[in-house]
C-alpha cells in the first residue's frame, strides 16, 4: 500500500511539473483564468527546506516548487502540495512549508525577498471537510475574541480537482484539462483534444483510477505502438491505438488456432477474441464497467459474453 501510494505521489508530482502544466495550474485555480505566469519565467524552486530544530538540523519537504522570475529576479515562489487524502492537520503543515522558505529568506541564503503562495491540489473522491483556517483548526479551543485578534491568520487554499465546476475546467490549456475533464465526467469522456505530454498523462489516469503498476509499462506500451512525445495524437487517438493492440493481438492467436482447427473456426475464435480484448481493453484503459466498455465499442453485454464462452 505505502509503495502505491509513493508511485502515485511520484506520478502526479512529475505531470504537474512540467511548464505549461504548471503555469496552467496557477493561472487556472488562482488567477480565475488571465495569463498572469507566463510558463517561460517559472523556474524549478527546492523541495526541501532544512531549519535548526533545537541541537539538529530538520527539514520540510513540499511536493512541488516554481519561482516566478521577471527580470532575472524572483517575483513569487509557488509552493504545490498534491493530496489524495483529507489532512486535518494540513494547516499545520503548510506553516512549515511557507515558514521554511521564508526563514532561507530571514537567514539571507537567498539573495532577493519574495512572498510565498503554497496551494493544495487535492485528488480524493470525497469532498475536503478538513479546517481551512485557525478557526476552525481550533473551534474546540475556548479561545477568546481578544485572543484572536493577536493569533495570525494563516488560510489552507484546496482546490478539489475530482469537483472543480465545468466553467473552471474549460479554463485548462494543457493537458490538465483532459485529466479534470476525465475525473468528472468520467464513464462518458471523449475528447478530441491533442496530448501533449503522453505518457505522463496516461500515467496519471491510471493513477487516479487506482492503478498502482504503470512504472515503465506505459513507455512499453508507446514503443509496441510506435508513439513518440512529439507526435500529434488526440486523446481519442491514443485510447483507438490502445484498443488495436489488442485486436492485433485476437487476430494472431485466432489465426493461430485456425491453423489448427481449419480456417472457419480459426476465423470465429479470433473475431470472438478480439471483441472480448477490445471490451477488456477498454475497460482497464479508462476504468468504465462492462456494461459502458460494451456501449462505448458499439456491441451488447449479451455479444461480449457469448464470444468470451466460445474462447
Amino acid at each position: 500500500m505505502a509503495k502505491g501510494k509513493e508511485k502515485k505521489d511520484i506520478v502526479e508530482k512529475e505531470f504537474v511539473a512540467f511548464p505549461d502544466v504548471a503555469a496552467d495550474v496557477i493561472n487556472v485555480l488562482l488567477y480565475k483564468g488571465k495569463s498572469v505566469v507566463n510558463e517561460r519565467n517559472l523556474q524549478a524552486g527546492p523541495t526541501e527546506f532544512i531549519y535548526q530544530g533545537g541541537e539538529k538540523l530538520r527539514n520540510e519537504y513540499e511536493d512541488l516548487c516554481k519561482y516566478e522570475l521577471k527580470d532575472g529576479r524572483i517575483k513569487l515562489m509557488y509552493l504545490i502540495a498534491n493530496q489524495s487524502r483529507t489532512d486535518g492537520k494540513m494547516l499545520l503543515r503548510k506553516a512549515g512549508y511557507t515558514g521554511g522558505a521564508y526563514r532561507e529568506q530571514y537567514e539571507k541564503k537567498t539573495r532577493f525577498l519574495y512572498p510565498v503562495i503554497e496551494f493544495v491540489l487535492y485528488w480524493g473522491k470525497s469532498k475536503w471537510e478538513a479546517g481551512r483556517n485557525f478557526r476552525r483548526l481550533f473551534s474546540r479551543k475556548k479561545i477568546s475574541e481578544e485572543a484572536w485578534d493577536y493569533i495570525d491568520e494563516l488560510k489552507l487554499h484546496v482546490f478539489e480537482m475530482r469537483h472543480l465546476p465545468e466553467e473552471i475546467r474549460s479554463l485548462f490549456q494543457s493537458d490538465m484539462r483532459i485529466v479534470v475533464d476525465f475525473l468528472a465526467e468520467g464513464n462518458s469522456y471523449r475528447s478530441d483534444r491533442k496530448v501533449i505530454h503522453k505518457a505522463a498523462l496516461i500515467r496519471m489516469i491510471k493513477a487516479l483510477s487506482g492503478e498502482t503498476t504503470v512504472e515503465g509499462e506505459v513507455e512499453k506500451w508507446m514503443e509496441e505502438q510506435e508513439i513518440r512525445e512529439e507526435d500529434d495524437i488526440k486523446v481519442c487517438e491514443l485510447f483507438d491505438q490502445y484498443v488495436r493492440q489488442g485486436r492485433a493481438e485476437g487476430e494472431r492467436i485466432g489465426e493461430e488456432r485456425g491453423i489448427k482447427k481449419g480456417e472457419k473456426r480459426g476465423k470465429k475464435i479470433g473475431e470472438a477474441r478480439r471483441l472480448v480484448l477490445d471490451v477488456e481493453n477498454a475497460m482497464n484503459f479508462f476504468r468504465i464497467t462492462l456494461e459502458k466498455a460494451c456501449e462505448g465499442l458499439g456491441t451488447t453485454l449479451e455479444k461480449y459474453e457469448e464470444a468470451k464462452r466460445s474462447i
